[in-house]
C-alpha cells in the first residue's frame, strides 16, 4: 500500500479514484471547483469529489494550480483532471498520468471518442510521467485491449478504469520509463458541436462509429424521420445502420421502435 494523492474530476477519474482507494491510502483528492450544472444551473460537485466525500477523503479544489503548488507527497495520480499542472508543481513530485489510449496515438482531450470515431479496433491505457508538453511524457506502464464493433465510449471508459489500478501498482513499483515513439503521434481534439452532427449521406459504419463514440455522455444528433433527435445507440450489420435508441427533442430516451410507434 502506498500513500498517494489523486487529481481527478470527470467520471473516469471518479471510477479510478474509488478503485485506487481500495488498495492505497489516498491522502487527498485534487479536483476542479464546483460548477453550475443542468437546466437549473445548480452548483454541483464534480463526480470525483462525490466519490471522495463518500469515502471520507480530503478534497482540495483550487481554481487553478500555481507554480508554487506543493503536493506534500512523493506521488500523485492524475486521471481526467482537466487542468494543466505547471512546471514548478511537476518538479516537486512524481505525477503519474492515466491516459486512455495507446500513446503516442490520441494525445489530447478526447482520446476515447476520437479513437471510436476512427474505428480503432484496439485501444488501451498508458501510464506516463507527466511533463509540460501535452501527453508527451515517457511511458511507465501500458496495457492493450480490444474494442468491439458495438462498444461505446462508456464501455471503453469502464474497461480503462478496470485495468488502471494494476498499471498504477506497476508504476509505483518501477521508476523506469521509456520515451514515446516519434512516429504515430495523433491528436484527439476536444469534441465540439460539429462533431455531434449526423450527416445521413455518410457511410453507415462512419455514422455508427460517431454514435457510439458520443454515447452515453454527449450524444450524436440529427433529423430522425424528419424530427430533431439525439441518437444514443445503433447497430452496424450487413453493411447497413440500424437505430436502436433515440431521444426526440424535449423527450426521454426511448427505443427506436417506441419512437416509430409514437409517430404512427
Amino acid at each position: 500500500m502506498a500513500r498517494i494523492a489523486v487529481a481527478a474530476t470527470a467520471p473516469l477519474g471518479a471510477d479510478v479514484l474509488e478503485r485506487l482507494a481500495s488498495r492505497h491510502e489516498v491522502a487527498y483528492l485534487l479536483t476542479r471547483p464546483d460548477r453550475p450544472r443542468g437546466r437549473g444551473r445548480v452548483l454541483a460537485a464534480p463526480p470525483a469529489k462525490e466519490v471522495a466525500e463518500r469515502l471520507g477523503i480530503a478534497v482540495r479544489q483550487p481554481e487553478r494550480l500555481g507554480e508554487d503548488f506543493d503536493p506534500e507527497l512523493d506521488t500523485l495520480v492524475v486521471v481526467a483532471y482537466g487542468q494543466l499542472v505547471p512546471r514548478g508543481a511537476l518538479e516537486r513530485a512524481r505525477w503519474l498520468n492515466v491516459h486512455p489510449s495507446l500513446l503516442p496515438r490520441w494525445r489530447g482531450a478526447a482520446p476515447v471518442e476520437r479513437g471510436l470515431m476512427a474505428g480503432d479496433e484496439e485501444t488501451g491505457v498508458s501510464i506516463i510521467e507527466l511533463v509540460v508538453e501535452l501527453d508527451a511524457g515517457p511511458v511507465v506502464a501500458q496495457e492493450r485491449f480490444a474494442v468491439g464493433i458495438d462498444d461505446d465510449a462508456g464501455a471503453v471508459f469502464a474497461h480503462a478504469a478496470e485495468v488502471t489500478p494494476e498499471l498504477i501498482d506497476a508504476a509505483l513499483a518501477n521508476r523506469e520509463s521509456a520515451p514515446q515513439r516519434e512516429d504515430g503521434v495523433t491528436y484527439a481534439d476536444k469534441i465540439g458541436p460539429a462533431d455531434r452532427e449526423l450527416d445521413w449521406s455518410r457511410p453507415p459504419e462512419e455514422l455508427h462509429n460517431r454514435i457510439r463514440a458520443l454515447s452515453p455522455h454527449i450524444g450524436a444528433r440529427g433529423l430522425v424521420e424528419g424530427r430533431p433527435a439525439i441518437v444514443w445507440r445503433s447497430r452496424f450489420s450487413d453493411g447497413g445502420l440500424e437505430l436502436l435508441e433515440v431521444q426526440p427533442e424535449g423527450r426521454r430516451r426511448m427505443t427506436y421502435d417506441e419512437f416509430l410507434r409514437g409517430l404512427r
